[in-house]
């Protein structure tokens, strides 16, 4: 008896009763729908860059996900619609959030009890105080950036000089983040995670969620990003799901930036690497994971390449990967094993802006047989799997198996 709980990092369902609350640009997220509006396109023949014709998802779609997205928003995807062979439903989120931490938090047991720190939209966006530290702490005598940016267009703007003067460059978004990016030989690796590591207890006495060491190769034109970023996150303020698994006695995998999220507590561990690389430690954890075990995935590239980057075509090449990459680890599942999908937010490549959207998450499973569940909580989520697994929940959530 195992568990497998994987999330697709921003793939929303819409019909979030509170979106009017959020907003990109300005505007409310009220009506955004990034699993509809992808299938909307791909079915209108918009999104034809390295895949064609109407979105094929026929796995998930088979545990239920366009049903799912029609009790969401009373709207069917377009292709989307087979016979639930699978557990399916909605998830909708308490916390006053539409991030990372806020939705991951939540699926592990319990909404995030308060509100997050913010910087300003304008620059400069971090207090005097705060950058005089990351320049004291770095040894590089002063800091580039100080505004609200995508990391590519932090590189373009800033990693010349950033050569030139070895100054670190920090920047943020919409998201409750501080994020410091360097270049992996001139700065150095170590002296970045060191770097983030020792000015993340000032952030997160500012309620700000994490912060993000962004490392990079290259040079002037040609900067890439490396597959060493680190996330040093606030401490969930309670035990979760993880947590709640290790203290059984049992064995937790994190997959991705799980470890990050929850700052390794209740992680034995930790699998990391690109989305390819991922889907390739799950699969070797189908095969070997523990009995009684937990694998918690996070497959963050639907989120951070394509839906802040508002690449409809990429969204839908990753979700028909995602999903033949799943078709190929299900039938390898024990009979007593349950594989749980989800998501922790939206981010709807057609919306305005770059930032995540408030919306309502599938809720599948393989390993139930054919089940509605409805309408749930996200904290539903960590209940349904500790009691698949035998483990006290914790937290405020109702088993729907």
């Amino acid at each position: 008896m195992r568990a497998f709980l994987v999330v697709m990092d921003s793939v929303g369902i819409g019909g979030a009763p509170d979106a009017a609350r959020f907003f990109n640009d300005g505007l409310p997220d009220t009506g955004a729908n990034t699993l509809l509006h992808i299938a909307q396109a791909c079915a209108d023949g918009r999104a034809e860059e390295g895949r064609t014709g109407p979105l094929k998802l026929p796995v998930l779609d088979r545990l239920g996900l366009g049903h799912a997205g029609a009790l969401a928003c009373a709207t069917l995807p377009p292709g989307l619609g087979a016979e639930p062979q699978g557990l399916w439903g909605a998830a909708t989120e308490a916390s006053n959030g539409k991030d990372t931490p806020s939705g991951h938090w939540e699926l592990a047991g319990r909404p995030v009890p308060f509100d997050w720190g913010y910087f300003p939209t304008k620059p400069p966006v971090f207090p005097a105080p705060l950058l005089a530290r990351v320049s004291e702490l770095s040894g590089a005598g002063g800091t580039l950036g100080n505004e609200h940016g995508s990391g590519t267009v932090m590189l373009d703007r800033y990693g010349a000089e950033h050569m030139r003067t070895g100054w670190p460059i920090c920047y943020t978004s919409a998201d409750s983040v501080f994020q410091i990016a360097a270049h992996e030989d001139l700065f150095g690796l170590d002296r970045l995670l060191t770097l983030c590591e020792r000015i993340a207890p000032m952030l997160h006495e500012m309620k700000v969620g994490r912060v993000i060491a962004r490392p990079f190769v290259g040079t002037a034109g040609a900067f890439r990003r490396t597959g060493n970023r680190h996330d040093y996150a606030l401490r969930p303020p309670a035990p979760l799901l993880p947590s709640w698994v290790h203290a059984a006695g049992r064995t937790v995998h994190a997959v991705g930036k799980i470890g990050d999220i929850f700052s390794m507590e209740g992680i034995d561990h930790l699998h990391k690497g690109d989305d390819a690389a991922l889907m390739g430690h799950l699969s070797r954890l189908v095969d070997t994971a523990e009995d009684g075990s937990l694998t918690f995935a996070n497959f963050v590239e639907f989120d951070s390449l394509y839906g802040h980057r508002r690449d409809v075509s990429g969204y839908a090449r990753a979700l028909e990967w995602f999903d033949a990459s799943l078709g190929r680890l299900l039938p390898r599942l024990r009979k007593t094993d349950i594989l749980l999908v989800t998501a922790d937010h939206g981010n709807d490549p057609t919306w305005p802006g770059t930032d995540h959207t408030r919306e309502r998450v599938p809720v599948l499973a393989f390993g139930c047989g054919p089940k509605p569940v409805g309408q749930v909580g996200f904290a539903d989520v960590a209940a349904s799997v500790a009691a698949h697994l035998g483990v006290p929940s914790q937290g405020p959530g109702r088993s729907f198996l």
